[in-house]
């Protein structure tokens, strides 16, 4: 998946526009260290971090 395919996920799930494509490789580059130590899969610690990100986003918008 792309930078910019991944960001258009993350905007979906509520990350700003202007900041997708960097969160996006933030997100990638943290999932390929996790996946490094052999304990879970690339697109498993990918997921992961999507979910902690959009519970971030939904916690902002409940003013949290």
């Amino acid at each position: 998946m792309s930078p910019e395919e991944l960001g258009a996920v993350l905007v979906a799930l509520g990350c700003p526009q202007e900041r997708s494509v960097e969160m996006a490789s933030q997100l990638d580059k943290r999932a390929r260290q996790l996946s490094g130590d052999g304990r879970q899969t690339y697109e498993a610690a990918l997921i992961h971090l999507i979910g902690l990100m959009k519970q971030g986003w939904a916690a902002k918008e409940r003013g949290f």
